[in-house]
C-alpha cells in the first residue's frame, strides 16, 4: 500500500525578506517544508548575496507567477567604483582596476543613458543557459562564456547618495530580465573608472512590496501552522495589476471546465491578460476576443 503524503493543499502568496548567503531556491524549499505545502515557486530569482523581496507562490497561485515576473521591479544597490570583477559583484576576483573616481555630477550625467529600452549583456556568472548549460557552470570551469545581448526596459535609474569616494548608492526600476550587476559594470565602463555591485536589495516586484515581507528567521521561529497561514496573502493579490471581469456562478462553472464564455466587458486589447472574478475569487486567467473570454490558465479553488 502506498504511503499517504502529509503534504497540504496551500494556496496564496508569502513575501519573504531574503537574507544574503542563500539561494532563492533554498528559501522556497525551506518555506515549502515549513508550510508542508504540495507546491511552491518564486516570482523572480535573487542572487545568493542579494537581499530583499522574494515573492513565493503556493498551490494555485503558482499559475499567476508569469504575470508577476513580467511586472516592474525596484532595486536599491551600491556600486563600488574603481574595480571590475569576474562576477560583476563583490564576490568575484578583481580583474582590473584604476584610480579614477568620477564626481557626483559626472555620475548623474551618465545615468540617463541607462534608461528607456537599453541593450544589456548578462554577467558571465549568471543563470542564463547556453546550449542547455548554465553560464555560471561554464565560467566556473574556466571556459569562455559568450552571452548575447538582450533588450531591457529601465523606467528609472537615479543617484541616491555618495557613501564614499568608491561607493555610490543608486535606485533602479526595470522590467523583466534585468541584471543589476550588468548595469553597474556598464556604468563603470561608461565612466571610465570600472565598477561592480557591492550590495543589492530588491524593494518590490509587480504588486508586492518589501513592507509586506517577513524575515526567514522569523518564519522559521513560528511553530503554529495557523500563525504561519495568517501571513499568507490571497492568490488574487498577485493579480491586482491585471484587469478583471466579473462572472456569474454558472460562468465560473463553465470556466472551471475550460469553456469560453460570452462577456460584455471590453478590456484594453485582444492580447491583454484578464482574470475572471467571482465575488473576489479568481477562476481563470485568459483573454477577451470578440466578446468572448477564453481561459488560458484555469485556477482551481473553492468558490466563495
Amino acid at each position: 500500500m502506498a504511503r499517504k503524503s502529509n503534504k497540504r493543499d496551500v494556496d496564496g502568496w508569502l513575501i519573504v525578506d531574503k537574507p544574503a548567503g542563500i539561494t532563492s531556491t533554498s528559501v522556497v524549499n525551506k518555506v515549502k517544508w515549513l508550510f508542508q505545502a504540495k507546491k511552491a515557486g518564486h516570482a523572480g530569482t535573487l542572487d545568493p548575496d542579494a537581499t530583499g523581496l522574494l515573492a513565493i507562490a503556493f498551490g494555485e497561485a503558482t499559475k499567476t507567477i508569469p504575470y508577476i515576473t513580467d511586472g516592474l521591479k525596484t532595486y536599491e544597490f551600491v556600486v563600488t567604483l574603481g574595480a571590475a570583477t569576474t562576477t560583476d559583484d563583490a564576490e568575484g576576483d578583481i580583474i582590473n582596476s584604476n584610480e579614477l573616481r568620477p564626481s557626483d555630477e559626472k555620475i548623474r550625467a551618465a545615468l540617463p543613458a541607462f534608461t528607456g529600452i537599453i541593450s544589456q549583456t548578462p554577467p558571465k556568472f549568471s543563470a542564463v543557459k547556453i546550449n542547455g548549460e548554465r553560464a555560471y557552470t561554464i565560467a566556473r570551469r574556466g571556459d569562455d562564456v559568450e552571452l548575447a545581448s538582450r533588450e531591457l526596459f529601465v523606467s528609472k535609474l537615479d543617484f541616491v547618495n555618495r557613501l564614499s569616494q568608491e561607493d555610490v548608492e543608486l535606485i533602479l526600476i526595470c522590467g523583466k530580465g534585468g541584471y543589476v550587476r550588468s548595469i553597474a559594470r556598464d556604468l563603470g565602463e561608461k565612466l571610465g573608472c570600472l565598477a561592480h555591485v557591492k550590495w543589492l536589495r530588491r524593494l518590490d516586484t509587480g504588486p508586492f512590496d518589501i513592507k509586506q515581507s517577513t524575515s526567514l528567521d522569523d518564519l522559521l521561529a513560528i511553530e503554529n501552522m495557523n500563525d504561519l497561514e495568517a501571513l499568507l496573502l490571497p492568490l488574487e493579490t498577485g493579480l491586482t495589476e491585471i484587469e478583471s471581469i466579473d462572472v456569474s456562478d454558472q460562468n465560473a462553472t463553465d470556466i472551471q471546465h475550460g469553456m469560453s464564455i460570452a462577456v460584455t466587458t471590453d478590456p484594453s486589447g485582444p492580447d491583454t491578460p484578464v482574470w475572471a472574478n467571482l465575488n473576489g475569487k479568481a477562476q481563470a486567467i485568459g483573454v477577451v476576443e470578440f466578446g468572448t473570454f477564453k481561459p488560458k490558465r484555469v485556477i482551481l479553488q473553492r468558490k466563495p
